[in-house]
């Protein structure tokens, strides 16, 4: 048997514009606190989701539509001068370290200078786990928004998605198929239809169900790539 022909892995980047953004009810509330700034109800917005939700992806978009500048959650007070009106970008805020009175100088910073700061989080401010009570009082002010997980239409919104940016015809049936299937994340979704765009090159075939099955089996059994 002659050795399969790999296709050349020209990677892919995943479009975080507000055109590629999916909304579905499970994001629904998230997106529209994004798209009306700057006429938020407070100058401070902590977006809530669990893994895979889609929360780095608005993050994305504010941070291009407001001009925002991102900060590390664990040095904050380095950065908190000289920031005058601009809005500030805090991602993945309460996972590995917090600058507890630099976020409390810069929200208060935020509010002096009339602008915005976005936090993003997997948890709510009660799982950081807070020390300086000063803080824990400027965070009760917030406007907390959640995404929830993928629910079918995100999921299937998104795996379309993905293989439209591939200029990859998928039957509707393949894509029900995958929403029952994997793991409710947008990670997987992506994992998934990479690993399925490179198996429909390699087999020189279009996308069908058992080639989804093949890929969900080989994902969840921990292999990124396919087999040499």
């Amino acid at each position: 048997m002659p050795p399969r022909q790999l296709p050349l892995d020209l990677g892919h980047v995943v479009g975080l514009s507000r055109d590629d953004l999916v909304v579905s009810p499970a994001n629904q509330q998230a997106t529209n606190v994004i798209d009306a700034w700057p006429e938020w109800p407070t100058p401070i917005v902590l977006l809530v989701g669990p893994a895979g939700s889609g929360k780095s992806h608005l993050a994305a978009i504010w941070r291009e539509q407001a001009g925002a500048v991102q900060m590390a959650a664990h040095d904050i007070a380095d950065h908190v001068g000289g920031l005058e009106p601009t809005p500030v970008l805090i991602d993945d805020i309460g996972a590995n370290g917090l600058d507890e009175t630099g976020l409390f100088h810069l929200i208060n910073a935020v509010k002096g200078a009339g602008s915005s700061l976005l936090l993003v989080s997997r948890g709510f401010p009660m799982s950081w786990k807070i020390a300086l009570p000063d803080l824990a009082s400027r965070m009760k002010t917030a406007t907390l928004v959640e995404i929830h997980e993928p629910d079918d239409v995100l999921l299937s919104g998104v795996i379309t998605k993905l293989f439209a940016d591939r200029q990859v015809e998928v039957d509707p049936h393949v894509v029900q198929f995958l929403v029952r299937r994997i793991e409710r994340s947008l990670p997987t979704a992506i994992r998934v239809v990479e690993r399925l765009d490179r198996l429909a090159l390699e087999q020189k075939s279009k996308i069908t169900r058992s080639m989804a099955s093949e890929a969900i089996e080989a994902i969840d059994t921990g292999q990124t790539k396919l087999d040499m």
